[in-house]
């Protein structure tokens, strides 16, 4: 979770006390979001915290596929795998 007291910087900030405030994201895990003009325009992260953000995302991902191949199952939306073959071979000009 953010901290809004020590995860929010300027830009300025974050240049004066780079290697501080790395060590902070190393140490928490959270991006620090930096400001320009009093606004929120950059987000900086540690590469892992990043990764794990990717590979959550990839997880969400796929829980989603499997849960509309569930509810398509449910629905009876389904084609036979001999159909399947059959169609992907006439769209890709595959002979069998």
């Amino acid at each position: 979770m953010i901290n809004l007291s020590t995860d929010i910087q300027s830009l300025s900030t974050f240049k004066r006390n780079t290697n501080e405030l790395v060590a902070q994201m190393k140490e928490t895990g959270n991006p620090v979001i930096l400001t320009i003009n009093g606004k929120a325009e950059l987000v900086v992260q540690d590469a892992d915290s990043y990764q794990k953000l990717l590979d959550t995302i990839e997880q969400l991902e796929t829980i989603i596929g499997i849960k509309k191949g569930l509810e398509d199952i449910a629905k009876d939306n389904v084609q036979s795998l001999d159909d399947f073959v059959e169609e992907m071979q006439k769209k890709h000009g595959i002979q069998s």
